[in-house]
């Protein structure tokens, strides 16, 4: 059995982020501090060797993972593999949308009023739900339709033929991460808690198991 060592770090801050925006497979630049945080990230895991990267094929996914890439002194991989498969959740027409706007959208018909009083009632999956309701359009993903993209893309990770104890670097989103935590954290994070941009969250990745390492830090 293959085991695999991944680091997720979440992009650098964008404008989008600081607009408090749904930014979905919609993009914005990332900020000065944006790429300060793919710098910093970059400093903290410049010593560990990276069999391999991942990330979406959004900009700001991209140039976060290529600082990280280009500050490594460990003699790791250059250039990252880059899928649609690691994107964001698509918001559909609440894409670039005031984030507290849609959440309110979305739960409200159900009795809730944002984002974390889902979350906290009921369960991320949920939220993603509730939120193709609400899309006039019906083109956000529901959950069953994000993890069928997503878990194409841990297949891709996991068929990469990369040697056990492997380190991968992937350079992940926001709701992606909280995503992931829930799913496979067995309930010892707080999901109501966004994970901070250029932060580092750890999994462990086997041919038929992952585990959360550590979440946020």
């Amino acid at each position: 059995m293959t085991k695999l060592n991944l680091y997720l770090v979440r992009h650098g801050q964008t404008y989008f982020n600081i607009y408090n925006k749904l930014q979905g497979w919609s993009n914005s630049p990332l900020t000065d501090k944006g790429k300060a945080n793919a710098v910093a990230a970059g400093e903290r895991l410049k010593n560990v060797h990276f069999a391999a990267a991942f990330c979406s094929d959004t900009t700001r996914a991209m140039e976060t993972i290529q600082k990280i890439l280009d500050l490594n002194t460990a003699d790791s991989v250059k250039t990252p593999v880059t899928s649609p498969y690691f994107r964001e959740e698509f918001y559909g027409s609440y894409e670039g949308t005031n984030m507290d706007i849609a959440w309110y959208n979305a739960g409200a018909p159900h009795g809730f009023k944002n984002f974390h009083d889902i979350v906290t009632a009921h369960s991320i999956g949920t939220a993603k739900d509730w939120l193709k309701e609400a899309d006039p359009f019906h083109d956000a993903e529901n959950n069953q339709e994000y993890w069928k993209r997503v878990d194409q893309g841990i297949a891709l990770i996991r068929q990469a033929g990369l040697p056990d104890d492997s380190n991968v670097l992937w350079v992940s989103h926001g709701n992606t991460l909280l995503s992931l935590v829930e799913r496979f954290g067995h309930g010892k994070y707080d999901v109501t808690v966004r994970p901070a941009n250029g932060s580092l969250t750890q999994m462990l990745l086997t041919d038929d198991d992952i585990k959360i390492v550590s979440y946020n830090k």
